[in-house]
Order: structure tokens, then C-alpha cells, then sequence
């Protein structure tokens, strides 16, 4: 009787392994097309700003918008092929993807207030497809296959690290933008000229306002995998005589943290 059931709890378990490594492929799946949406809509918003005679290539990739794009491409597709491959992700790439998410979504709120700002201005700011898939639809799916992988819990949780490794890119960014932009009269976002927004100091408060906005959607992001994390870990014990399949996985002290 004890073997039988010790049998079927394995049989449970090696059903409930093989569930989640379907999920996990279908999630993979998605992954990669979201960026291949991506790299169309890069293609067509390159193609846009083509047209205009008076715009310089460098100019387009100097956007943070196609900067973390790119950076999208890559991380999808490496999270695609784990996902497609393997059980379960390493703990790096957790903490790439919640990064690369802030990216795209912080594209996609800063595109969204320059457009209402046009509007408020009595400025006519024309959308192509391509920005609107950039920075909108992208954003919006990759949060969406950001919280599937939360929710399934299967990869380690994100750890509160992520918040001050998510600033790197940005600063570094940040900088090359505003000595290129002093060298060449070219800035990507009105509220890095000075011109446009007052002089040095309102470039300082923008950039602190923007910097906010980053350090608390990171924030956010981090606490809800991490809750996620939990509840997963903290559904009913099976009972007694049978394994555990909800124990949590051993994790290095770093990501304990």
C-alpha cells in the first residue's frame, strides 16, 4: 500500500514536471515572438526615419528607445532558448530580464509624456506603427511574459540587487548622450537640452525625476516576483508519505537576499 503510493505521488510529480516544462516551451515561444515583433518594428522605424532629409543615421541609435530594444533582442532571445532547453533559468538572467522589462516600459511612459506634451504645445507629433509597436505594444508584452515567468515561480527571485544594477546602462547612457549632444546641438529628449527646459538645473530635475521612476518600477517589479516567489512556496504541504514537490530549491545566500 505504501509503494503504491509512493508511486503515484511520482507519477503526480513527474506529471506536474512535465506540465510546467510545457508552459515553460510555450513561454519560450513567446518570448521569441515578441522579439521578432521587435526587430520589425526597429526595421520600420528606421525605415521612417529615413525619410526624413535633415536626419542623421547616428541620431537613430542614439535613442534610448532603440538602445534598449536591441538590448530586448538579445535578452528574449536568450531567455527563449532557456526556456525552450532547459527547466529553469539561471539566477543572471532573472535579473536581466526584470532590467531589460524597466527598459522598454520606461521607453514606453517617457514616449507617452512627450507626446502629451506635443499636445499640450499645439504640436502636431505624428505616431508611425512603428513607434506605437516600440513603445507600446513591446512594453506591454514583454510585462506580460515577465509576469508569467513571476507567476509560474519555477527560476530563482529576482533579488533586491536589481534595483541598483538597473541604473548601470541608463548612467552610462546618460552620460555619452549629453557629451555627444554638446558636441553635435543633437539631443534625443527635450528635457536633456538645456535650452528646452531652463538651463542645467532643469535638466538636473528631470534626469533625478526620471531616475525615480526607474529606481521604484524596479522596485515594484522586484517585490511582486518575490511575493509571487512565495505564495508559490507557501501552498498547502502534500500529505504525509508523499514528497514534497513545493519545497523550496536551494539558492545561493546572494540571492537571498
Amino acid at each position: 500500500m505504501a509503494r503504491s503510493r509512493r508511486t503515484s505521488a511520482e507519477e503526480t510529480s513527474a506529471d506536474e514536471a512535465k506540465r510546467m516544462q510545457r508552459a515553460r516551451r510555450w513561454l519560450g515561444v513567446f518570448r521569441l515572438l515578441i522579439a521578432a515583433l521587435e526587430i520589425v518594428a526597429l526595421i520600420g522605424n528606421f525605415q521612417y526615419v529615413l525619410g526624413f532629409r535633415l536626419f542623421a543615421t547616428a541620431n537613430f541609435f542614439s535613442y534610448f528607445t532603440v538602445q534598449s530594444a536591441f538590448a530586448a533582442v538579445v535578452t528574449l532571445g536568450i531567455a527563449a532558448a532557456f526556456a525552450l532547453f532547459t527547466p529553469r533559468d539561471p539566477a543572471w538572467l532573472g535579473i536581466l530580464r526584470t532590467m531589460v522589462t524597466v527598459y522598454v516600459l520606461i521607453s514606453g511612459i517617457v514616449f507617452a509624456v512627450i507626446v502629451a506634451q506635443a499636445s499640450t504645445r499645439d504640436y502636431r507629433m505624428e505616431v508611425p506603427w512603428s513607434d506605437t509597436v516600440l513603445h507600446f505594444i513591446v512594453p506591454a508584452l514583454a510585462l506580460i511574459a515577465w509576469t508569467t515567468d513571476a507567476i509560474m515561480a519555477v527560476n530563482p527571485r529576482v533579488p533586491w540587487s536589481t534595483v541598483g544594477w538597473v541604473l548601470v546602462f541608463p548612467s552610462i547612457w546618460l552620460v555619452y548622450t549629453l557629451f555627444r549632444g554638446a558636441d553635435v546641438g543633437w539631443y534625443p529628449y527635450f528635457f536633456l537640452d538645456e535650452a528646452q527646459v531652463g538651463g542645467p538645473m532643469g535638466v538636473a530635475v528631470y534626469c533625478l525625476l526620471v531616475l525615480a521612476i526607474f529606481v521604484s518600477l524596479t522596485a515594484g517589479l522586484v517585490a511582486i516576483n518575490r511575493m509571487l516567489w512565495r505564495r508559490a512556496r507557501a501552498r498547502p504541504a502534500p500529505r504525509p508519505g508523499t514528497p514534497d514537490r513545493r519545497a523550496p530549491r536551494v539558492e545561493s545566500p546572494a540571492l537571498q537576499r
